[in-house]
């Protein structure tokens, strides 16, 4: 724990004892790690930051005001806390981390892990895939940067790997695997072969860019669902331009603006059944004015206003596609 003990926007406090008779939908899990950076370190307190970074009393209403959703009181939430992660422990902070993910999952939960660097993705989409089935999670990964390598520095463990530690283990497949927002300058030839290998589909900016966004996420969902039952959401923040959030420890320009990520994020949420979530990489010492932690703590929110709204749709009709409405995004209102 780095800073107060608060929780997301106010939500109850729960515990690992208490998830299997608690009945929610949605756990916070604060895994404060930054062990596995490469340049600037400071994600431990991204948890925190995601937390706090709100100007909203606890109390009040929170309505998404284009999906007459308010996810807060219309989903069951809790905060579980951080989970202790010593940067001197590698092994020992992503095995707890993950055994808390999975007992989450188990509790049947969709657990919202707010991180920390991106190593924690390695621990947080297994943990899932335990739950949920080994190779039955896809995984959608926005980012600027692969996070593919095969060592760091000599070590199987740090945030430039954990996509190929997830690949190599099972838990998530290869040709399950979606990059969106890829740009700069790595991973070098021999890491984009491994990639090519194992046919992962990643859509660096000048795609992106080229098609519309819009039009990648279409055929993303379409692979991302083909037998798999569900899928993995990843958020690093340096997926936006730095100048719309700079309070990272990589940052690449060149990237998605933050209405972009917001929509989205969204419209995956709105669409793709989730069983997992992360936003990782914010890095407060970094950040001017809060910029990039307002970002963070708002990408979760729209995560959870589009899973309460495809929720309350399902429910009304569940042989209903989950599919958003045209403009304007107002059907499920009372």
């Amino acid at each position: 724990m780095y800073g107060p003990d608060i929780t997301f926007a106010g939500v109850p406090r729960t515990t690992l004892d208490a998830l299997a008779e608690a009945g929610l939908d949605v756990v916070f899990v604060g895994a404060p790690f930054d062990g596995g950076t490469s340049h600037r370190p400071g994600t431990r307190f991204g948890p925190q930051a995601i937390r706090a970074t709100d100007y909203l009393p606890h109390d009040a209403s929170r309505p998404h005001l284009a999906l007459g959703v308010d996810p807060l009181q219309e989903l069951r939430v809790a905060d579980l806390g951080d989970v202790v992660m010593p940067s001197g422990e590698m092994e020992q902070s992503l095995k707890r981390l993950e055994s808390v993910v999975q007992a989450v999952t188990a509790a049947g939960a969709i657990p919202v892990i707010l991180g920390g660097d991106h190593t924690i993705t390695f621990p947080d989409a297994t943990g899932v895939a335990r739950q949920r089935g080994w190779g039955r999670i896809s995984l959608i990964h926005f980012d600027a940067h692969a996070d593919t390598g095969d060592t760091q520095w000599g070590s199987l463990y740090g945030h430039g790997t954990p996509m190929r530690r997830l690949i190599e283990s099972g838990a998530v497949r290869g040709d399950r695997f979606l990059q969106i927002g890829l740009r700069g300058y790595w991973p070098e030839p021999p890491t984009l072969a491994w990639m090519a290998g194992q046919r992962m589909r990643s859509y660096e900016m000048t795609e992106v860019v080229a098609r519309g966004l819009d039009a990648v996420l279409t055929e993303a969902f379409e692979i991302a669902l083909d037998d798999c039952d569900a899928a993995f959401l990843s958020v690093d923040v340096d997926v936006v331009d730095p100048g719309m959030a700079p309070g990272t420890g990589t940052p690449e320009p060149g990237g998605l603006t933050g209405r972009q990520l917001l929509d989205a994020v969204r419209r995956i949420a709105m669409e793709v059944p989730l069983a997992g979530i992360d936003v990782v990489e914010v890095a407060p010492p970094y950040d001017h004015a809060e910029v990039t932690g307002f970002l963070a703590n708002r990408v979760v929110l729209e995560a959870l206003s589009g899973i309460a709204w495809r929720r309350r749709l399902l429910a009304a009709d569940p042989a209903r596609p989950a599919r958003r409405p045209e403009a304007p995004l107002l059907e499920g209102r009372d």
